[in-house]
């Protein structure tokens, strides 16, 4: 089964950050970014299924778009990063991915999940 999933966290509040639009794309060889996916996070923070049932996780480019400024508009704070855009590469039999979010109004960091 080939899966893509997030949890986004957000450490200013010490808690997940519900409600954050998330979108998945992959590259296409034109360079084109082709939308695969869009979802929100849960009450936990979490999208544990991205990857549509009928699409199976070939290599390439894909990439998380993360909505910060409506998560972060919501709680009435401002945010230097609007959009975050999180790029990963996908290597030939690899079937599945877990990038969790770390986020604050001036920074985050994101790595592989398991």
């Amino acid at each position: 089964m080939s899966r893509i999933s997030t949890h986004v966290l957000d450490v200013s509040l010490g808690k997940p950050a519900k409600d954050v639009s998330v979108r998945l794309e992959r590259r296409e060889l034109s360079g084109d970014w082709f939308v695969l996916a869009s979802s929100r996070t849960g009450a936990d923070g979490r999208c544990a299924q991205l990857l549509p049932a009928n699409e199976t996780l070939v290599a390439g480019v894909y990439r998380l778009n993360f909505d910060a400024a409506s998560y972060f508009q919501a709680q009435e704070m401002a945010t230097l990063y609007p959009l975050i855009e999180v790029a990963f590469q996908v290597l030939e039999g690899e079937s599945e991915f877990h990038i969790p979010l770390l986020l604050s109004p001036n920074g985050y960091t994101t790595y592989r999940g398991s």
